[in-house]
């Protein structure tokens, strides 16, 4: 019932993720208000702690990655939205699937920037220098990657492959 409330948000953030490289609120706060009232009202207390439980298995998921800078709020937000909106073991799955879908988009941007051979040269530094707490400056402008990660695209990604892969779409 809420695939296609989920495909529309999700267009709208990819859409926004891409021009502005942000996901706005005025997007993500709407959407949790209509599933945590569509939850109640469909299902009653048992569908909205669902729906509360798979707010927070979403918004856990890249709340540490936003702390340490390495993600938006806007991108936890939606991930916490689809939680809210389709349950924890959806969002789990679709977790899965975003981190496989940014790690392609990654690798898709070092190939682009003609920086993936320079990323394979220092991957044993930044394993190691990791390992033991050390930040370990790799190229001469201190990041591989020059440009950011439009992660609502991998996120949207991994909802989608959700979706289909659960059977509730067919892609083809």
């Amino acid at each position: 019932m809420f695939n296609i409330y989920l495909i529309t948000i999700l267009t709208i953030c990819v859409i926004t993720d891409l021009k502005n490289r942000k996901i706005y609120n005025k997007v993500i706060f709407p959407g949790l208000l209509i599933a945590f009232a569509s939850h109640m009202l469909l299902g009653g207390f048992q569908d909205l702690l669902s729906s509360l439980i798979g707010f927070v298995v979403g918004f856990v998921v890249l709340f540490i990655p936003y702390l340490m800078g390495g993600i938006g709020a806007g991108d936890v937000k939606l991930l916490a939205l689809i939680g809210a909106l389709m349950g924890s073991s959806f969002v789990l799955y679709t977790s899965i699937y975003m981190a496989l879908a940014g790690g392609f988009i990654a690798l898709v941007l070092l190939v682009k920037e003609k920086k993936f051979w320079a990323f394979l040269k220092s991957l044993p530094y930044i394993l190691c220098g990791s390992r033991f707490g050390v930040k370990i400056s790799v190229t001469e402008e201190g990041s591989l990657l020059s440009s950011t990660i439009p992660y609502g695209v991998a996120i949207a990604v991994g909802a989608i492959l959700a979706l289909t892969l659960d059977g509730r779409i067919v892609l083809w």
